[in-house]
């Protein structure tokens, strides 16, 4: 929809100031009006989109703030702007002549952001053509961080500057939201960029199923909250759910295949997102175990632990790392998710009496003093080895890294942290102490658990809005802030424990509010400026 001022023409001076005053109206007094219907589509894969003819353009409002226009206030969004400098004027909002343009130096670059936005605010993609009153341009340009940009609202037009694609991008994201809260961006200037680089959403498919569709249904929500990290947990014991070449046979009956997952992939980096792979070992390989019972570790009792493979088996390296290799070049992001949790042998009391042949592996290793643990640690290590020639960023589960042993886990190793409820637990100053950088996972505000099992209760937006920040690693407790450049960020995950206690549209529903708070919390930690109520009427706003 187009905006536009009913009536009779009566001549360029008349239809100035009725501009101006309906635009007075609708951007600078502070109204939370939403927009028209339609002033806003939903995000598309930043493909082309065909351009939209349109008359010739109004008039624009007056080109020099006065005090005409009450002081702006900040843009209404989620998560909210770091900066902005109030100024006095008309703001803006689409017109019948607004289009979108980009610097010619930077056509290449940006021609898939500038297709999108002028999709989603259902105005012409004009390419390199000169910016024209009431128009929003896009460039490349100053020396912010990561991320950032700059964007400002001045004598009747949108300029959004960045250093990188993404923080362009980004900039984008905030006009949407605030033409869908509000109808209009106010005057003035916004700066803005992340606290945290890293800022994601985990979801576990191996143990339910997810279609392709629903997946990128949640990478365009993730992307207007400006996440930048999709991590997919695709191997478990109840599944394995990305088709293979190497190993066809573990893969489960509903899967997605290849071309879907390149799909959601390229996807993803459109909208400036990195999808993060996990194949979980040396547990939580139940669904490979069952093509290759041979792999299974068993107890000197007989015991046959689900899902976790034997590692004193060259076999159970050779089949996991076959798989490493494959699915690397069908993820070519920068970071990759070695798992290493939960390995049931380090849950017993006594591994070494447990496992005997493991202890045999462990001393024949590292000599003497060679224990289960170190084993589990060399494995850890030796599947980095087989990651870190693709130049991909390693993380492994913090219950994957152990003290004591003779040796320890390679330095480059990202710690997930999730829990302190392991056997040993380890807090996460203890990581931190020693160097390590995290990331924020913590279990009892970021993971929603299907069917709550274990004590796990669905987390509420509330909580993460009003008590947690990437400092809280563990239970409600920040670690000190001198740590604070060693968290990388954070992410929310859903679980499959009990896969079939939601369907997919409950999924997305229950994670709807979560999600919202977590993204404002990893944009910016400090305490929020508005109520959660207020958040939560604002979120239904531009969501």
């Amino acid at each position: 929809m187009r905006y536009s001022i009913r009536g009779p023409r009566r001549g360029p001076a008349l239809l100035a100031a009725a501009v101006a005053l309906a635009t007075v109206a609708a951007c600078s007094n502070g109204s939370s009006a939403g927009p028209p219907a339609g002033t806003v589509g939903t995000a598309s894969t930043g493909a082309s989109s065909p351009v939209v003819s349109s008359p010739p353009p109004s008039p624009p409002p007056s080109p020099t703030p006065t005090k005409t226009y009450p002081l702006s206030k900040a843009p209404q969004v989620v998560p909210a702007v770091l900066a902005h400098r109030a100024a006095r004027g008309p703001g803006w909002k689409p017109g019948p002549g607004t289009g979108v343009v980009v610097a010619e130096k930077d056509a290449f670059a940006l021609a898939d952001e500038a297709r999108l936005i002028a999709a989603e605010l259902r105005v012409p993609y004009r390419g390199t053509a000169a910016a024209r009153p009431g128009d929003v341009s896009l460039a490349l340009g100053g020396s912010g961080a990561a991320e950032s940009y700059t964007l400002t609202v001045r004598d009747g037009g949108i300029r959004i500057t960045g250093p990188d694609q993404a923080g362009v991008f980004y900039g984008t994201r905030t006009l949407k939201q605030s033409v869908r809260s509000t109808g209009a961006m106010p005057e003035g200037v916004v700066t803005d960029a992340p606290a945290k680089p890293q800022r994601g959403l985990m979801v576990d498919i191996a143990r339910k199923y997810y279609t392709a569709d629903w997946i990128e249904g949640r990478l365009r929500e993730m992307a207007d909250l400006k996440l930048n990290q999709l991590g997919l947990h695709f191997s478990d014991d109840q599944g394995f759910r990305i088709a293979s070449d190497t190993h066809p046979e573990v893969v489960s009956q509903r899967h997605l295949s290849k071309a879907e997952v390149r799909r959601i992939v390229q996807l993803a980096a459109s909208l400036h997102i990195t999808v993060v792979p996990e194949i979980d070992s040396p547990g939580h390989l139940g669904a490979v175990i069952a093509a290759h019972p041979d792999l299974q570790l068993v107890s000197a009792t007989g015991r046959a632990p689900r899902g976790a493979v034997d590692i004193s088996k060259p076999a159970s390296a050779r089949i996991v790392d076959e798989l490493l290799r494959e699915y690397a070049g069908l993820f070519p992001g920068a970071y990759w998710n070695l798992g290493g949790d939960e390995y049931v042998a380090l849950m017993s009391k006594n591994p070494e009496a447990t496992y005997p042949q493991l202890a045999r592996a462990a001393t024949a290793r590292y000599g003497p003093s060679g224990r289960v643990q170190d084993l589990a640690t060399g494995w850890l290590n030796d599947r980095a080895a087989v990651v870190r020639p693709t130049g991909k960023a390693m993380r492994a589960w913090n219950d994957g890294f152990f003290t004591g042993g003779v040796t320890s886990a390679d330095k480059d190793l990202q710690v997930a942290y999730w829990t302190g409820k392991e056997i040993g637990a380890r807090t996460p100053v203890s990581y931190l102490s020693a160097g390590r950088k995290m990331i924020n996972y913590n279990d009892k505000y970021l993971y929603y658990v299907l069917g709550q099992p274990n004590q796990f209760v669905y987390p509420t937006g509330r909580l993460i809005y009003e008590q947690w920040t990437p400092l809280v690693l563990r239970g409600s407790t920040p670690v000190p802030a001198r740590y604070d450049p060693q968290i990388l960020g954070g992410s929310f995950a859903i679980w499959g424990d009990l896969p079939n206690a939601q369907t997919q549209a409950q999924v997305a529903a229950g994670i709807r509010m979560p999600l919202t708070a977590t993204a404002q919390k990893l944009w910016d930690a400090r305490k929020p400026a508005i109520s959660w109520a207020a958040f939560q009427a604002l979120a239904a706003r531009v969501r």
